[in-house]
């Protein structure tokens, strides 16, 4: 098949930034509940986010420069990855506004806070899903920062649950595309995972 070529040290690095923007998708999006050493409520979404260690838990998001959130995470140790639900989509896309740090994107947007149980940011109140971690370390890359939080606890909405799983149906996922575009689940593909015969 005909290719076109992109060689990263011949390209503007913000082209080259939303060239893998368009070409890494669908994209997981952590909605960081954060706190400040002052005590104002952050609230921003990051797309670059998945779960970096399974034993022990940990998840992981990328801040692309020196955002609220991640100053926040490294002043108070803790934070929450909220679950973004097709029905809030224009409340995720609202917190994701250039605030100044002294203002809450929850009050700004007017979003519903709730206690999480384990940290002291809050959760989202409408989020169906709450990961509350504590910071395990953090890894600078250029302009970027990788956040590595270990998970103490985890707050699942009754109504997204299935014979005791979370059930993707249920949850109803947003995920990031390239430039201003998001995606929502659509189709769902089902298929066993081979295994290699034993004798």
């Amino acid at each position: 098949m005909a290719r076109v070529d992109f060689d990263p040290e011949r390209t503007d690095p913000l082209a080259f930034y939303r060239l893998l923007n368009r070409v890494v998708i669908p994209r997981p999006i952590a909605w960081v509940s954060s706190r400040s050493a002052e005590g104002v409520d952050n609230l921003a979404p990051h797309s670059f986010f998945t779960v970096a260690c399974t034993a022990p838990p940990i998840v992981q998001f990328t801040s692309v420069g020196r955002k609220d959130s991640l100053r926040n995470v490294e002043a108070t140790g803790e934070f929450v990855v909220n679950f973004t639900p097709e029905p809030l989509f224009e409340a995720v896309n609202a917190t994701s506004v250039n605030a100044p740090p002294h203002v809450s994107e929850f009050d700004h947007v007017g979003i519903a806070r709730e206690p999480s149980l384990r940290v002291a940011p809050p959760r989202v109140r409408d989020a169906p899903v709450a990961i509350e971690c504590v910071l395990h370390e953090t890894l600078s890359f250029g302009d970027s920062t990788v956040v590595f939080g270990r998970v103490v606890h985890v707050a699942i909405a009754q109504t997204a649950m299935r014979d005791g799983r979370p059930a993707a149906e249920l949850l109803r996922p947003l995920a990031r595309l390239g430039g201003r575009q998001w995606t929502t689940l659509g189709e769902l593909l089902e298929i066993d995972r081979p295994r290699w015969p034993t004798a």
